[in-house]
């Protein structure tokens, strides 16, 4: 399907993993610390968002296009989270 991946320079890629690592850190503080249950689940799928990114940094970066199908089931796994999650709120605020 994919004839050929484009090639980034090291210089970007190095960049966009600082960046993205800082974002990692400062979601990952948000999801230790953060106020309410509201808050973590959002700094869980910003994290889950976050890694999904990285993985495809790594395809772009080696080539390797298996990454995607990590990046994939990781994203699958972050919306059923996600919903679960909601659904735990829901029933939450229904009880007495």
């Amino acid at each position: 399907m994919f004839s050929e991946i484009p090639q980034l320079p090291e210089a970007v890629i190095l960049i966009c993993r600082i960046i993205l690592g800082i974002a990692l850190f400062l979601s990952g503080w948000r999801l230790f610390i953060g106020p309410s249950l509201g808050d973590r689940i959002v700094a869980l799928e910003l994290v889950a968002a976050l890694m999904m990114s990285n993985f495809i940094l790594q395809v772009l970066s080696s080539g390797f296009i298996s990454y995607l199908d990590i990046a994939l089931a990781l994203a699958v796994i972050s919306f059923l989270g996600t919903v679960a999650f909601a659904r735990y709120m829901e029933n939450r605020r229904q009880l007495p």
